[in-house]
């Protein structure tokens, strides 16, 4: 008489199937329908987008060192500062949208 394969660790089931017997489980509701990929050309970034990236970097720089150089007006002030970490921080949000 076969013996039943012992359960490994945390009660796993046996490699590559699941307790229904797919290797992937199935959600209800969700949809099997194949979606093809986006086009490479829906993907593409304006040219334009790139260099307002390292614009808004360079400004954001500019601003830090323009302030501690004492050349901006009202002196070395913190609001200086708040915004060239809005400006990097834009230039950075949007670097992520860039394709």
């Amino acid at each position: 008489m076969a013996t039943k394969a012992k359960s490994g660790p945390g009660n796993a089931q046996k490699k590559g199937r699941s307790a229904e017997g797919r290797t992937t489980a199935h959600h209800p509701g969700q949809s099997d329908r194949y979606t093809p990929p986006v086009a490479k050309s829906v993907k593409k970034s304006p040219k334009w987008m790139g260099i307002l990236i390292l614009g808004l970097f360079v400004l954001g720089v500019l601003i830090v060192i323009l302030n501690y150089a004492n050349v901006l007006p009202g002196g070395v002030n913190n609001w200086w500062l708040v915004g060239a970490i809005g400006s990097i921080f834009a230039g950075l949000m949007t670097a992520t949208r860039y394709h």
